[in-house]
């Protein structure tokens, strides 16, 4: 009878460790299921489908790229970098008053600007011009509000870009995590369905 008495704590405190060994077990498992949820890669649209009408020559490449740490400056000269615009969708214009094709865009530029006002959407005008035509810069943003151009006159950010740009004007978008997601080289309408779908897409990602 002592042995049946002695037995019974130990099976008891035996089947206590197993049952807190099988809890532990679950409390492991749940924590490594919402870590893996938490460092899942994010899935980011396929702007290739926007690869049509105005938007024909856009170059998506494989893998976001890096956005240059290139300084630039507003009409101020007060320095900024594209950093400074992390958490919106940018879409960097490299302009120059002498580029026609660019002053033929800007106003769809300013459509696209005014349309996305209220939503982390930053359109942003760089100029290369030179200090001399500082006025020709003014001018041309006082015809396109609410655009308000900022300035390269070193061409430094048309250097840094990679790969480099190849003409004006040049067009990067940038995803709100601050990656190249898209670039087109000439002109375009940047009021379009294809352009605003775009937008669209990079807005949806988190």
């Amino acid at each position: 009878m002592s042995e049946v008495q002695s037995g019974g704590p130990q099976k008891r405190d035996g089947l206590k460790w197993a049952i807190g060994a099988v809890m532990l077990v679950g409390v492991v498992a749940v924590l490594y299921v919402i870590a893996q949820a938490s460092f899942k890669p994010a899935e980011l649209a396929d702007l290739k489908e926007f690869k049509k009408g105005s938007l024909a020559k856009l170059d998506v490449p494989a893998q976001p790229r890096a956005a240059p740490a290139t300084v630039f400056t507003d009409m101020d000269n007060q320095p900024h970098t594209l950093a400074d615009f992390k958490g919106q969708v940018v879409v960097m214009n490299l302009w120059a008053t002498w580029c026609a094709p660019c002053k033929k865009e800007m106003p769809t530029l300013a459509k696209l600007a005014a349309a996305y006002a209220t939503q982390p959407v930053k359109v942003l005008p760089i100029s290369v011009d030179r200090d001399s035509d500082v006025n020709l810069i003014q001018a041309e943003m006082a015809a396109n509000r609410p655009l308000v151009s900022f300035r390269d006159k070193s061409y430094k950010m048309s250097f840094d870009l990679q790969p480099r740009a190849a003409g004006y004007p040049t067009t990067v978008i940038y995803d709100k995590q601050g990656r190249e997601r898209a670039r087109i080289s000439g002109e375009a309408d940047w009021s379009s369905p294809e352009a605003r779908g775009l937008v669209e897409a990079l807005l949806k990602e988190k």
